[in-house]
């Protein structure tokens, strides 16, 4: 009897490293080999931005440049749902991730990195605008506010498309349906503008979207609409509260493999 095959140790899975790499490598090749792809996520945010401009105080342009940062972050679940479904009903690669050691979690977080490549020139072009037109945010602190946030904001509304990537059944619902739910949510928040200047019913609805509490950090940390420290910790808190239970639900709600 033939002596046993040595063993070729354990098998390398995605806890090795390879995941997060691969899938920014997959973003990267995107807009390499379709540059206009780093055009479009500027575009929407952009034109909400310019028209703002025109009908708003010039004193807001410094808040609504920030609030574009924050619908641009969010946005890319609208990328995640489209990628996500596509995989699953075009390509139909879905299969392979699920028989992976990958899980959904990690699934998550790659598709969600290969889709903020292309919106990392969009975010950089808008914080240059910022840093020009508002000399007083050029201190470091508010910043690493934003960035919290952002990160926060692009893991939540990441764990939202993929949700419901899971609930389409057909190509042709992932464009109406994912520009309706990601733009409503990002122009009836106080993103681009003070919550305060929102009618009073609208105000109480826009403290059920976590984005609200992302909003009015960020805008409390420049300076925009000034609030004391303990109020922006309480706006933190409650940010990170809401992202972890919707992202929890979220991904109880993502049909990962076969029912």
């Amino acid at each position: 009897m033939s002596a046993p095959l040595p063993s070729a140790g354990p098998r390398l899975g995605p806890s090795a490293g390879r995941v997060l790499p691969a899938f920014g490598i997959l973003g990267w090749r995107w807009i390499s080999r379709n540059p206009a792809a780093t055009i479009a996520p500027i575009l929407l945010p952009f034109i909400f931005l310019y028209f703002l401009h025109l009908i708003s105080p010039a004193s807001y342009f410094p808040l609504e440049v920030v609030g574009a940062m924050l619908f641009t972050t969010q946005n890319i679940g609208n990328w995640v749902l489209g990628d996500s479904a596509t995989w699953r009903i075009e390509a139909s690669i879905q299969d392979l991730f699920v028989a992976s050691p990958m899980g959904k979690f990690r699934y998550l977080i790659g598709i969600a990195v290969s889709n903020l490549i292309p919106a990392a020139p969009a975010l950089a072009v808008l914080a240059g605008i910022l840093l020009y037109v508002d000399p007083a945010s050029r201190t470091p602190g508010p910043w690493f506010v934003l960035l919290g946030v952002l990160v926060v904001l692009w893991v939540l509304f990441s764990a939202i498309g993929i949700a419901v990537s899971s609930r389409v059944k057909s190509q042709r619902e992932i464009w109406p349906l994912g520009n309706l739910a990601f733009t409503v949510i990002g122009m009836l928040t106080p993103l681009y503008y003070p919550l305060s200047i929102l009618p009073g019913p609208w105000q109480v609805a826009c403290h059920f979207v976590p984005s609200t509490y992302g909003a009015l950090l960020v805008q409390g940390a420049f300076g925009f609409t000034p609030a004391p420290d303990l109020v922006l910790v309480e706006y933190g808190g409650l940010l990170l509260v809401l992202a972890v239970i919707v992202t929890f639900v979220a991904l109880r709600l993502y049909v990962w493999g076969e029912r």
